[in-house]
């Protein structure tokens, strides 16, 4: 063992390798191979985009105000850290659940509170309706996703020194102007973060749509993973299916390396 000490390592990594190279690789592999099938996931890619862009443009500003509002921890601020803090120790399937029922025509909350707002009423319901389902699923991401957001900014904002929000203070610049000025640009690492983070999970997405609305209706909330799903395990149709996983990883790997190119550039450093 003292001569060869290469050898010792390589015998314990060794099972441990032939399983990854057994269930990831080889997997992937053939994944590639019968990919090279006609598909049509460019629908969903869509569906993808809008979560992406809108109801990421919704959890980051509700996020960055609740970890904001969190700072002062007085009395409404823990419950607002209650409320918002609640969904993260909730799974995506208890999630899909909670909000089936939220929208549920006859005994859902939403519908009720659109009736008594005087803002009518969707025949079939939200989920079941075409120009409303998806926005539908995009509250139930968004309320499922925000808490770690919070989180994150939170942290984010507790590594500002001390010292800059009080020359800040001494100098009376008021508070809005405090944070764009200030919280906002040194925030750029953790926002790098935060955006490269919520597209991996948006494409990723696959258990709350698919619980809520299985895709539809009509195919108006169908996403990369739920057509794969479909596609590959409903309808048997292996080259669709593996055609669409590659194009996903591709994709997440392609706009990821992107958007960490485009925000590789801290501002606060370049003013410096």
């Amino acid at each position: 063992m003292q001569r060869r000490p290469g050898w010792f390592i390589a015998g314990f990594l060794a099972p441990a390798l032939l399983l990854y190279v057994g269930l990831v690789l080889f997997p992937l592999q053939q994944a590639v191979q019968i990919s090279f099938f006609q598909w049509r996931g460019t629908s969903s890619l869509g569906n993808n985009a809008w979560m992406a862009i809108v109801v990421g443009l919704v959890v980051f500003a509700v996020a960055m105000l609740a970890a904001h509002a969190l700072k002062k921890r007085d009395r409404p601020a823990k419950i607002l850290d209650a409320l918002v803090l609640v969904p993260m120790a909730v799974s995506s399937v208890v999630a899909a659940l909670l909000w089936q029922f939220m929208f549920h025509p006859q005994m859902g909350p939403v519908p009720e509170l659109q009736k008594l707002l005087g803002l009518g009423e969707f025949q079939s319901g939200w989920l079941a309706t075409p120009a409303a389902a998806l926005p539908a699923v995009g509250v139930a991401l968004a309320w499922l996703s925000i808490g770690f957001y919070v989180v994150l900014f939170g942290a984010g904002m507790q590594q500002i020194p001390g010292e800059v929000m009080e020359s800040a203070d001494m100098d009376g610049i008021p508070g809005w102007a405090k944070f764009w000025r200030i919280t906002w640009p040194l925030l750029w690492t953790v926002r790098r973060t935060a955006v490269i983070y919520w597209f991996i999970s948006v494409m990723n997405t696959f258990a709350i749509v698919y619980l809520m609305t299985k895709g539809g209706p009509d195919h108006r909330t169908e996403v990369m993973l739920t057509y794969l799903y479909i596609t590959a395990v409903e309808n048997s149709q292996y080259g669709y299916g593996s055609a669409l996983a590659v194009v996903n990883l591709v994709l997440v790997l392609a706009i990821s390396g992107l958007l960490m190119w485009l925000m590789r550039r801290d501002p606060t450093e370049a003013r410096a």
